[in-house]
């Protein structure tokens, strides 16, 4: 019997029941002033499924929109609850969290964690790599303006009934 694939973005029950505590609250909007019937509207969605979409976006580095329908509803509300998330700090505790549990289990040398990084072109690089493939040689003039007229017209004024 072959074993049951399970997407990269599923989350585990086991997974989640570590995620949850960290979930802020839904906070009322304070700007918005209006009466609704009592059921009425849209229920929010489950905290798990928005954080699944979310993990889905992550995972599969889809756009927001692209967000399957069928399996998480609309993309827009996932998108506001999480900016809402990320308002509150959610996402920083949840790291927070793993790398210590991670520090735990593993064990993170501290001492020689160190960060690097350029910003611009090596200055030596050109010899090694050769010129930039996007160049094109087009190293003289700038493309026209939008629109391809030039900056200023031939003509300073033109009277469109005469003709001439």
């Amino acid at each position: 019997m072959a074993a049951k694939r399970i997407d990269s973005w599923v989350v585990s029950d086991d997974f989640w029941a570590r995620v949850e505590p960290l979930v802020p609250a839904r906070v009322a909007a304070v700007r918005k002033k209006y009466l609704r019937k009592p059921g009425a509207g849209r229920p929010p969605k489950p905290a798990r499924q928005v954080f699944e979409a979310i993990v889905y976006v992550l995972r599969t580095g889809c756009q927001w929109k692209a967000l399957p329908k069928e399996r998480f509803g609309s993309a827009s509300a996932v998108h506001k609850r999480f900016l809402e998330w990320e308002k509150a700090g959610f996402f920083e505790s949840l790291w927070m969290i793993g790398l210590a549990e991670y520090d735990q289990m593993e064990g993170i040398a501290w001492r020689w964690q160190s960060i690097d990084g350029a910003m611009f072109k090596a200055p030596m690089a050109q010899q090694a790599v050769g010129p930039n493939p996007t160049d094109r040689g087009k190293k003289g003039q700038q493309a026209p303006p939008a629109g391809g007229r030039a900056w200023r017209p031939v003509v300073d004024h033109r009277d469109r009934g005469q003709r001439q």
